[in-house]
């Protein structure tokens, strides 16, 4: 059965928030508050970037005893070609279920070098 306590809440931002493509990107989901509930020791961490691209980070941990503390801050960059409203999203699992997921909406600019909108030569 579960441990009884209070969940933590993720929260997830990027570094940084608006940015000029190409662009590396810098995302930190954190669990706030709550417990260390041993269910949420060690997750598999799924940054999903919206332009097709994933990456999975799974940890190898010592089995949880009574008493440890959870991992709370996770991290991940990923680079952005082009321009565009990337509806990013951090999934935290364990055995296959989902223990918390939490999107937030990255906004890429077309900057210098960004293929989709290049200016005309004057």
């Amino acid at each position: 059965a579960p441990a009884k306590g209070k969940a933590p809440a993720l929260d997830v931002r990027a570094i940084p928030r608006m940015a000029f493509s190409p662009v590396n990107v810098l995302v930190i989901g954190e669990l706030k508050g709550g417990d260390d509930l041993e269910e949420y020791y060690c997750p598999e961490v799924e940054f999903v970037w919206d332009d097709g691209g994933r990456s999975v980070q799974e940890a190898d941990c010592p089995p949880f005893e009574p008493g440890m503390k959870i991992e709370r801050r996770y991290s991940a960059e990923h680079y952005y070609e082009r321009a565009g409203n990337y509806n990013v999203e951090v999934v935290l699992r364990r055995a296959g279920r989902v223990l918390r997921k939490q999107s937030f909406r990255l906004n890429v600019r077309a900057g210098l070098g960004d293929p989709t909108d290049l200016p005309e030569d004057n």
